[in-house]
């Protein structure tokens, strides 16, 4: 199988640091001698706050940019540790023009074809230090980059990996209710999203329309919460998360 995993800030950086110990035990559950991965990793920008010693998401783009820049090195640096022994890396970093060109799409198809053929593990983050349009919320965020590079390579699985337990639907004075399928995405069940992550830009109804892009691709996706100890492995057997099933045939 092919699958497609997205990794939030609000998991990568919990308390402003990489938490290197969710990473790990997120790969270890990967089964690398029977399928390929593909990581869409968020946290540049909070990598690159925590090392220039900012507290807060800055409102100005060219220090986003430089925090983009400094933070996405840092990134790749931890996921060469992750994989060191096990598999090769590979990072990319990708800008709307790249879905939108048909000769930019076609190379980016090609280059994912070959490292994936080659057993790579392709790390992919939007260019935020150059592509400026990605930070000022142009293109989206990493949960629709995800849902498109799910559709580019023919993923057979998106899993967006969060820091709950799935969609949750409001249930009055009562804990919320986990929605364990979503067939359609309708406006009503958009309107009950609220709030987003604070390093991060997107948030639940991030989630629900990249859902929405890759299942009618016909990929099979499911929200999970993260931190769960067999996430990965559970949400592809539909136990545990919120699952969107395919709309339709591969077109």
């Amino acid at each position: 199988m092919r699958v497609v995993i997205k990794v939030g800030t609000s998991l990568i950086f919990p308390g402003g640091q990489i938490d290197s110990n969710l990473l790990r035990a997120m790969v270890d559950q990967f089964d690398l001698s029977q399928n390929e991965y593909l990581i869409v990793t968020s946290g540049a920008v909070a990598a690159g706050m925590s090392d220039l010693g900012l507290h807060q998401r800055p409102s100005d783009v060219p220090c986003l940019q430089a925090c983009a820049a400094v933070g996405q090195s840092k990134l790749m640096h931890t996921y060469e540790r992750l994989f060191f022994g096990k598999k090769v890396v590979a990072q990319l970093l990708l800008s709307s023009d790249d879905f939108t060109s048909p000769v930019r799409y076609r190379n980016l198809q090609n280059a994912l074809a070959e490292l994936l053929s080659r057993g790579v593990v392709p790390i992919v983050n939007e260019n935020d230090s150059v592509s400026v349009r990605e930070l000022t919320g142009a293109f989206g965020d990493n949960d629709e980059l995800s849902s498109l590079l799910a559709t580019a390579v023919k993923a057979d699985w998106l899993l967006l990996l969060t820091n709950v337990d799935g969609f949750l639907m409001p249930n009055g004075c009562k804990k919320p209710k986990l929605v364990r399928v979503v067939r359609k995405l309708t406006p009503a069940l958009e309107a009950q999203c609220n709030g987003k992550s604070t390093l991060g830009r997107g948030g639940m109804i991030s989630k629900l329309r990249a859902a929405k892009l890759a299942s009618e691709a016909g990929v099979h996706v499911a929200i999970v919460n993260g931190r769960h100890p067999q996430g990965i492995v559970q949400a592809m057997e539909r136990k545990i998360g919120t699952y969107f099933p395919p709309r339709q045939g591969r077109g």
